[in-house]
């Protein structure tokens, strides 16, 4: 039997998140563990376009290793450049 390792599958939304420890093959890609997760199980549409590992975007070709953290990102609602020019304007509407 090949070598296993342990890694998680994290996805969050607003009013819950989905943490799932899992065990794969050593050499598994990101792409690989997605497919074979329990998050989706759970979640079967779930669009898993940007991943990333501890905080940084990878590639779905990534190979895993021990320990690692899948994360799932969601899309953004807002553009953070779009939400900053919002607020300085309601701040200078606010300064007349």
């Amino acid at each position: 039997m090949a070598d296993t390792i342990q890694i998680e599958v994290a996805y969050a939304l607003e009013e819950v998140q989905y943490l799932f420890s899992e065990q794969v093959e050593q050499g598994t890609t990101v792409a690989q563990a997605l497919e074979q997760s329990k998050l989706l199980q759970e979640l079967p549409g779930l669009v898993t376009d940007k991943v990333g590992i501890f905080g940084k975007l990878v590639t779905p070709d990534t190979i895993l290793r021990e320990g690692d953290r899948i994360e799932v990102y969601r899309p953004l609602k807002v553009d953070p450049r779009d939400r900053r020019r919002q607020k300085v304007e309601e701040e200078r509407k606010a300064a007349k």
